[in-house]
């Protein structure tokens, strides 16, 4: 039995950081990649000066704290830079893509609703009411539903 708590000690905080890594890629998130990283920085640690006597299980698990802290404030800061999807441009926002654009009235506009069709696709257009196959300008988008005035 102590054989095997020696063990668990000798490589405790490398199977606990694996563990949570493991836990990362199951589990969406994306803390544990922090606590997961900062076990194994301690049990590398543990391994170089554990023998000294003075990294005993206290010291080690204030240094978990430190660097798991460290690590999620710098792991914060790094993904806080990263662009968030109002930044990503319009890829995979198509209406917005539209905005700007002319097209022909495919079915006429009626109590503010009618359809056109544009590239590949068809879309319903809000707007003043219009007959079939006036021309009009996209203005603006609200979810699929493209907004949409007469063109000049």
């Amino acid at each position: 039995m102590d054989a095997l708590l020696q063990a668990f000690a000798d490589y405790g905080w490398w199977i606990v950081g694996l563990v949570l890594l493991v836990l990362e890629v199951v589990v969406p998130g994306i803390y544990l990649v922090f606590f997961g990283l900062a076990a194994l920085v301690v049990g590398t640690n543990a391994f170089l000066v554990g023998g000294s006597g003075w990294f005993g299980f206290p010291q080690q698990v204030i240094a978990f704290v430190v660097v798991a802290a460290v690590a999620i404030y710098l792991g914060r800061r790094w993904y806080g830079q990263a662009p968030g999807p109002e930044d990503a441009g319009p890829l995979n926002r198509r209406t917005g893509r539209l905005v700007g654009r002319e097209a022909r009235l495919t079915d006429a506009i009626v109590d503010g609703r009618g359809r056109i069709a544009l590239e590949d696709s068809w879309w319903s257009v809000s707007g003043p009411d219009l007959p079939q196959g006036t021309r009009v300008r996209i203005t603006g988008a609200d979810g699929a539903v493209l907004t949409v005035e007469p063109a000049q």
